[in-house]
């Protein structure tokens, strides 16, 4: 039989042998867990379709600004003829200027409204793409996890698959394109 004292010896005591064995399972598994990090602003500034998107965007703005120039130059010169006219007659012309600046504000209004409904699509479509790879990647990989590395105050640069979720990423692309 075991004594009084020695109960409250022992019970302690096999406490703390069942925690070890748990917490040494626990690290066990933990172990065996499979991590990585990736960085999302150099996987979508970097991807092949973004960069495709953005050259679009900068050809469609210039045109939009010279279509915006073209109206701008209509009121100047309307201004212009507007000074040499009589009294009767600038009245006259300024209902045409206000017109133009009217047309001008909706036009800036509709071209901003639009750009920016075509830059939120295509922001959804490339990170669409970005999450489809990373899912595919890290089940192929046999991942647990993949962190975006900003979140991070450090990390082991071993765990950074930003290299291969990019050239998958690119190489994806480049099949669709074709």
């Amino acid at each position: 039989m075991i004594k009084s004292g020695a109960r409250k010896f022992w019970l302690p005591l096999g406490l703390i042998i069942v925690f070890l064995i748990g917490f040494s399972k626990f690290s066990s598994a933990a172990a065996k867990e499979k991590f990585a990090t990736v960085d999302i602003g150099k996987i979508f500034d970097e991807y092949e379709k973004t960069k495709k998107h953005d050259q679009e965007f900068q050809t469609e703005g210039r045109l939009k600004q010279e279509e915006r120039d073209a109206i701008v130059h209509e009121i100047r010169r309307l201004r212009d003829e507007q000074a040499l006219l009589s009294e009767d007659a600038r009245r006259e012309k300024q209902a045409a200027i206000d017109a133009k600046i009217k047309e001008l504000e909706n036009f800036e209004s509709e071209v901003s409204k639009t750009l920016g409904e075509k830059r939120n699509k295509a922001v959804r479509e490339v990170f669409q793409d970005i999450e489809n790879v990373m899912n595919q990647y890290g089940e192929r990989k046999g991942y647990d996890l993949i962190f975006n590395d900003r979140a991070l105050l450090y990390k082991n640069k071993q765990f950074d698959v930003t290299p291969d979720i990019l050239k998958e990423l690119n190489d994806n692309y480049r099949k669709k394109k074709r």
